[in-house]
C-alpha cells in the first residue's frame, strides 16, 4: 500500500524525469545532433506527434516534424537555449511543459568569416510528453515569438 509521502515522491521524480526530457531535447538542438532528437519524439504513427515552429503551419506526424529539424539543423551554425520561466503540469502518462526560449542563433559565414551574425529571438513555447516504456516523450512542440513593445507605441497610445 502507498501512502501519501510515496505518491508525492513518485510525483517530483516524475516531474525530475519529465524536466530532464525536456533539456534534453534542446540540449539536442544546442548540438545539432539529429539522431539524439529524433530519438527524444515518440516514435510510430500510434500518437501523431505535431510541432508548431515560431511562423511555421502546423507540422503534423513523424517524418514532417523530423524534416523540419533536420532542416533548421543544416541551416543554423550556432543555437543556444537558455530557458526560463520552466513550469510543469501532469496528468497520469501525459506532462505539459511550459517555458520560454531565450535564443541566440547565427547563420551561415558571410565574406569569409567563422560565424554569420548572431541574432537574439524570445520565443514562448509549450511541450507536451507521454511516459512509454522508454521514459517520456516529446508528443507536440509549439512556439511563439514574444512580441515586445518600444516605447515610442506606448507613447502613441497615451492620450493628450
Amino acid at each position: 500500500m502507498t501512502g501519501p509521502r510515496d505518491e508525492h515522491a513518485e510525483a517530483a521524480a516524475d516531474i525530475a524525469a519529465v524536466e530532464q526530457a525536456n533539456t534534453a531535447f534542446y540540449e539536442a538542438m544546442e548540438r545539432g545532433d539529429f539522431e539524439e532528437l529524433s530519438g527524444l519524439w515518440l516514435p510510430g504513427e500510434d500518437l501523431t506527434v505535431s510541432c508548431v515552429h515560431p511562423g511555421w503551419p502546423v507540422l503534423t506526424g513523424r517524418g514532417e516534424v523530423l524534416r523540419s529539424y533536420a532542416l533548421i539543423m543544416a541551416n543554423t551554425e550556432y543555437i543556444q537555449f537558455f530557458l526560463t520561466d520552466v513550469g510543469v503540469s501532469m496528468t497520469g502518462d501525459t506532462a505539459l511543459v511550459t517555458c520560454t526560449e531565450n535564443i541566440l542563433s547565427g547563420g551561415p559565414a558571410e565574406d569569409g568569416n567563422a560565424l554569420g551574425p548572431l541574432v537574439g529571438q524570445l520565443v514562448v513555447a509549450t511541450n507536451v510528453f507521454r511516459r512509454t516504456p522508454d521514459g517520456w516523450k516529446l508528443w507536440s512542440h509549439h512556439g511563439s515569438p514574444v512580441l515586445t513593445e518600444t516605447g515610442e507605441e506606448e507613447d502613441e497610445e497615451t492620450p493628450s
